[in-house]
This record gives C-alpha cells, structure tokens and sequence, in this order.
C-alpha cells in the first residue's frame, strides 16, 4: 500500500520508535555484488570460513554508506550497542564487525548498509492508513539467509497468503 518501490514486498525489522522518530532495518534485499568478506578485507578485518559468501544487506534508502550490524545480544559494546526487543541489538562501529568473526562475538548478526526511517508521526499514519502489516519479531526469520522468500514467510507467520493482498486498503 505505499507508493514507493524501495519498500516494495519489504520485511523490516524496527528497531527503535519514540515520539519523535522510527528506524527500521529492511532484512530482505541483499546489496548486488556486494558479500560480508569483501566488506571486512577492505576493512583490514579478520574473515572467517563461514562468512565467505554471506551477503550484506540494503538496510534502507537512508545513509546507505553506513553500516549497522544487526546482532543477537549476547555480544554487545557497551557505549554504542542499541539493545532492543527480546534478545536484538543493533551496533553500528566498527568493532561489531570484528566481533562478527570472533568466538565470543554475537551468536548471530547481518551487515546491512543504509536505514529506513520515519519522522515524527510518520510511522503512526502510515500504520493507521494500513500501509503496514504488524508482527512481533522471529529471529529465526530476522538470521534467514533466504531473501527471495522471506516476504512471504514473513506474511504467512501472520495467516496471510501473498495472493490474498490488496494494495488497495479499506476498514471494515
């Protein structure tokens, strides 16, 4: 239901929502030709085996030369970590992606460039026009490698079938 194609069939994680703004992350749209261990060598950063062709995601439209490192709490930086919802966090400096590599960093993290966000009362009338599904946060969902069909499993979580979507949103 919004007429912007950047957010066409997106599953976002929000991550944090006061009176005065919102940030999500989008989880399902990988950056093209862009994997986790090129990031990190260009960084002088250690790569493990099992980072060799994980992707880096498109976070949003804003500040895409940014990354955040979006990760379970079980490792966290004190100063700069947003710890949120059951077992999130979110570290946007550069030691997350050091800790990504390490034993003791977080259990599970994706690196995503750029962030969705909302201005005051932006969010609230968008979700109050419908533009928005709701659902609580799955992790199993949030760490899954499969892009292509997270949309969908993100809409069947919730008892929806894709066909079944209207852009055209009404109350009853």
């Amino acid at each position: 239901g919004i007429d912007d194609d950047r957010f066409r069939h997106a599953v976002i994680l929000i991550c944090a929502h006061d009176d005065e703004h919102a940030m999500g992350l989008r989880l399902d749209q990988p950056a093209p030709g862009v994997t986790l261990s090129e990031v990190l060598k260009k960084l002088d950063t250690p790569v493990s085996d099992s980072m060799a062709e994980r992707s880096v995601l498109i976070g949003g439209p804003v500040e895409r030369e940014r990354g955040f490192v979006l990760h379970t709490d079980d490792w966290t930086n004190d100063d700069v970590t947003l710890t949120f919802g059951d077992g999130l966090a979110l570290t946007g400096t550069r030691d997350a992606l050091a800790a990504m590599s390490e034993d003791d960093g977080p259990r599970q993290s994706i690196l995503l460039l750029g962030y969705a966000g909302w201005g005051e009362g932006q969010l609230e009338e968008e979700l109050s026009e419908n533009v928005w599904l709701t659902a609580d946060a799955d992790p199993d969902l949030i760490f899954d490698g499969d892009y292509a069909t997270k949309w969908a499993r993100a809409l069947a979580g919730l008892g929806v079938g894709a066909a079944r979507l209207s852009a055209q949103g009404r109350r009853a």
